[in-house]
């Protein structure tokens, strides 16, 4: 079979397959496994690169922050920002949970971190539990639906960037819970924590939010092959679909 060797053609590939076949992609060999291409040149430069765009857009950002920060505390009780702990990339990283009586290793599967955010939901939003956002959420508030639509709710995330624990693009982070979940349920899923998680990516721009396990099956599929065919070519291509989903609205929840 013609190997896939392009993004658009995985992107066509997988939408093509109804949904009992879209299992069987896990071990197609058109589809490329996960060996991370390492390179030093590009690894330094994509880290110039990333910089600079933080420092840029959180200075643009941080003009406009007053009127945002009040627009979120009038529409709604609550903090200006949201943190939440999100899963990194893997790199054996253990950690001692002292929450009871006894000490117990956890061994998470990448490394935890805080990942920041606008406020766009109510405070008591997970009073249930956790679980995905979802078309038309009720828990959403009117001005976080906006910053939802615009994406600015994510532009906090820039300070991700800067500290090093996020890149510009890159696998989408996820929180414990629903990593747990999702290995448990899809062969290779943690194979994406290969690679630092990013703000935007190549699963972000062609398969949106999670919606269920299918498209959590599909983001894996272009995740790893981002991993396998990360490139400036890419990497350009990723950029140019992020300005447009931004500009459209396209996939906002």
């Amino acid at each position: 079979m013609t190997p896939i060797d392009d993004s658009s053609q995985l992107r066509d590939h997988v939408k093509a397959l109804p949904d009992h076949e879209l299992p069987r992609l896990f071990t197609d060999e058109r589809v490329p496994m996960v060996t991370p291409r390492i390179r030093g040149a590009y690894l330094v430069l994509r880290r110039t690169f990333d910089v600079a765009v933080s420092a840029l857009a959180l200075t643009l950002f941080g003009l406009f922050l007053p009127l945002i920060a009040l627009a979120i505390k009038l529409d709604s009780h609550g903090p200006v920002f949201y943190t939440q702990n999100r899963i990194g990339q893997n790199r054996r990283l253990r950690a001692h949970d002292t929450a009871g009586p006894e000490r117990r290793k956890v061994i998470y599967p990448g490394r935890p971190f805080r990942i920041y955010k606008l406020r766009t939901m109510r405070v008591d939003a997970e009073k249930n539990g956790p679980q995905l956002a979802t078309e038309h959420d009720n828990r959403v508030t009117r001005v976080g639906r906006l910053l939802r639509l615009s994406r600015i709710d994510e532009v906090p995330q820039f300070l991700n960037v800067l500290n090093g624990s996020m890149t510009l693009i890159g696998p989408r982070p996820e929180r414990l819970c629903f990593v747990r979940q999702y290995e448990r349920d899809i062969p290779g899923y943690c194979d994406r924590l290969c690679a630092a998680p990013g703000i935007t990516g190549l699963a972000q721009v062609n398969n949106g939010y999670d919606e269920d396990l299918r498209s959590v099956r599909r983001k894996l599929l272009f995740d790893r092959f981002y991993i396998t065919r990360g490139s400036w070519k890419l990497d350009l291509r990723i950029l140019v679909s992020t300005v447009r989903v931004v500009l459209t609205g396209e996939g906002a929840r």
